[in-house]
């Protein structure tokens, strides 16, 4: 179950409806899946049949790593992008199956998107007063997540370099792409590479114009960028300067998003950005952590001077601190970072969070929370504000991803952008008065 209600599974980066109710606690279906079912009943059954996975613990299996595409009978390029496209096969109004039509393949994909689909002409006509408000951008909803593979195959992101700007000189994307050298030579290499033409030969879609898949690699870039970019932006809201001491950064609630498939290299874009800095070690800290390369234990030591540390820790946050960072097994942080705790979803996912946003206040450690909407920010801040924390400030992140994702289940909805808005914490809320009653007793 993911922590992010209403959306796509936490494999493409799930996201929390933005017009639902926040505190609407999320449904669970006897698979294991958080939210999936709740608008087109049985989705569940079909990924996991799609990917020939038998339970939830072999998709579990899959997104921790252990077991590989091949042994759930995907075995080459069309498998792989066919059986992706299946799990989004329903129609989007009647919200029928499949398997639910006498002719199974009467399922026809909307021309314009080629995101959503429908079982007929009846359905198409009586959904598109919804679906046309949000057609074009789910058109670059379902091109980003076909492209989003050279992320894997490793042409994306393409190599950068040291920022030639000071880091509080750089506003959000149109000054870091300014600063990229050569960079439409990178866009077309990308566009001309192997696994471009790889794609587009096994997707079952139109390749679309070179324009397209340029920004579709832009916005792409981005994503990738997006987190480390904004644990920088967190360093520098709080003052804490990199090229004066070694710092030690907790991402706190990891889970596959973070880690899946996680190179020791992904956050090398933070000595782009403090060249010169004294070192950095990453610590992700959470219960869905994937096994991988960064799957070793924290530093024992300072980081290693102008280096990215990753390293990682099974668990929940307030367990780790106390087997390890109250034992000197790993250092205190100088900032922690949770990217879309989704503490807001519901009275179950607070009350699992709960221990560890009082640690946070409690022991006045530098906090930068991400959320995908502004109905989150909003819900986000009141759960905070009842728990006294000390709010610093919040406000749309200059680094939030351009790549726009749908809701799965359920696509007709405005889009969201990860690490869209930030809310920066430290400490508890002084209480009117406090200081006066202590001197007087």
């Amino acid at each position: 179950a993911q922590p992010n209600t209403g959306a796509a599974p936490k494999t493409s980066r799930s996201k929390k409806a933005p017009e639902e109710p926040a505190a609407r606690a999320p449904d669970v279906d006897s698979l294991g899946f958080q939210a999936m079912d709740r608008n087109v009943p049985g989705l569940s059954h079909v990924i996991l049949q799609k990917l020939n996975m038998k339970s939830y613990e072999d998709y579990k299996s899959a997104m921790d790593g252990r077991k590989r595409g091949s042994d759930f009978g995907i075995r080459t390029y069309f498998d792989m992008f066919q059986k992706m496209e299946d799990t989004f096969k329903f129609c989007v109004e009647c919200k029928k199956l499949p398997d639910a039509l006498l002719d199974p393949k009467s399922l026809r994909r909307c021309k314009r998107c080629q995101n959503v689909y429908y079982c007929g002409v009846a359905c198409q006509r009586a959904n598109w007063p919804l679906h046309k408000k949000f057609c074009k951008k789910l058109k670059l909803v379902a091109l980003d997540r076909l492209v989003e593979w050279l992320v894997f195959t490793g042409d994306i992101p393409f190599p950068t370099e040291t920022w030639t700007k000071p880091a509080q000189d750089v506003r959000g994307w149109e000054d870091w792409f300014s600063m990229q050298e050569q960079l439409e030579e990178k866009l077309g290499a990308i566009v001309a590479g192997r696994y471009m033409t790889l794609l587009w030969a096994n997707a079952g879609k139109p390749r679309p114009e070179d324009a397209e898949l340029r920004e579709s690699i832009r916005r792409l870039v981005t994503d990738f960028h997006s987190r480390p970019l904004t644990i920088g932006l967190g360093l520098r809201l709080f003052g804490i300067d990199p090229l004066t001491r070694p710092l030690t950064v907790h991402v706190v609630g990891a889970s596959h998003v973070e880690t899946l498939n996680t190179r020791l290299t992904d956050y090398d874009e933070l000595t782009q950005m403090f060249p010169g800095h004294q070192g950095i070690e990453l610590v992700m800290v959470g219960v869905d952590v994937v096994d991988g390369p960064i799957m070793r234990p924290p530093l024992t030591t300072l980081a290693p001077q102008g280096k990215v540390y990753l390293s990682s820790y099974k668990g929940l946050y307030h367990d780790f601190w106390e087997s390890h960072v109250e034992t000197k097994l790993a250092a205190r942080p100088d900032l922690v970072v949770g990217f879309h705790p989704g503490f807001h979803a519901c009275p179950d996912l607070l009350a699992g969070w709960l221990p560890t946003l009082l640690l946070l206040r409690d022991y006045r450690l530098p906090v930068l929370f991400t959320v995908y909407s502004e109905q989150e920010l909003k819900a986000s801040l009141q759960i905070l504000v009842e728990l006294e924390t000390h709010i610093v400030g919040y406000a749309s992140n200059p680094f939030a991803s351009l790549r726009p994702e749908q809701v799965y289940s359920s696509p007709n909805k405005a889009p969201v952008y990860c690490s869209s808005h930030y809310i920066a914490l430290l400490g508890a809320e002084a209480v009117p008065g406090a200081e006066e009653l202590e001197d007087d007793d």
